[in-house]
């Protein structure tokens, strides 16, 4: 049990701090104390928690009308990433994803105040339903959000709201899925429940460090952490 909640702790930390990694941080630990019929449930009970709790007091500081496109657009790709899983050869398909969020991570680390001048308005669109196939495909729909916010240059606040709006509708309909697969079982609900004080706290934590960020450093920070990313899904993919 302690493994685990200092597991929670951290990655709710990550989460409220940038916005997005909880996953990357959880994941790959809790499947090595808990075994992954476990942890992808936990995990997902954690992400909605985590983007209630962060929206219960920042929602103001979101781009309501930016996180609904989205959304929208997440939802017409979702059911094509689906489709794509069952039919189209997954090792390539991750390595290429893994080197495009790597590279994306190197290219924010060199040239941190690239930003999108003249935006089309399909763009918004396009970005949602590539996260939507991802997600649907490999529970992977956070990096072109990301991407997109960091280009857009959300402030550490606004980035952080805007990506819980996002995300609590879309961790949602994972969180059914799984409950329908018959995932929610006993183990994970007491997991879930004694984890809460450690989610709350991390919660906090990396709300107070959020604020504490400068945009420079902010921006840093997620550009590295899209790097880790990029690195792990290569790491997985290859080995």
């Amino acid at each position: 049990m302690i493994p685990v909640v200092g597991i929670v702790f951290a990655a709710a930390f990550v989460r409220s701090a940038l916005g997005f990694g909880d996953a990357v941080v959880a994941m790959p630990l809790l499947a090595m104390v808990i075994g992954l019929k476990t942890a992808t449930p936990l995990v997902a009970f954690m992400g909605p928690t985590i983007s209630l709790l962060i929206l219960m007091k920042g929602w103001r500081a979101g781009d309501v009308k930016a996180a609904a496109k989205l959304i929208a657009a997440s939802l017409l790709g979702i059911p094509l990433g689906v489709y794509g899983l069952a039919r189209l050869p997954e090792e390539p398909l991750k390595i290429a994803l893994g080197a495009l969020i790597l590279l994306y991570g190197v290219f924010g680390l060199a040239r941190p105040g690239a930003r999108i001048r003249n935006e089309k308005a399909w763009l918004p669109w396009l970005v949602g339903w590539t996260a939507g196939v991802l997600g649907g495909a490999y529970n992977t729909n956070g990096p072109p959000v990301v991407a997109y916010g960091m280009l857009k240059g959300w402030p550490p606040e606004g980035f952080r709201a805007t990506l819980q709006g996002y995300f609590l509708p879309t961790g949602l309909m994972i969180l059914a899925g799984h409950g329908i697969a018959g995932l929610w079982t006993g183990e994970v609900f007491r997991l879930f429940f004694y984890s809460l004080p450690a989610i709350v706290l991390g919660v906090v934590l990396g709300g107070l460090v959020n604020r504490k960020l400068t945009h420079a450093l902010f921006a840093k920070l997620v550009y590295a952490f899209l790097v880790l990313m990029g690195t792990a899904l290569l790491v997985r993919a290859l080995l």
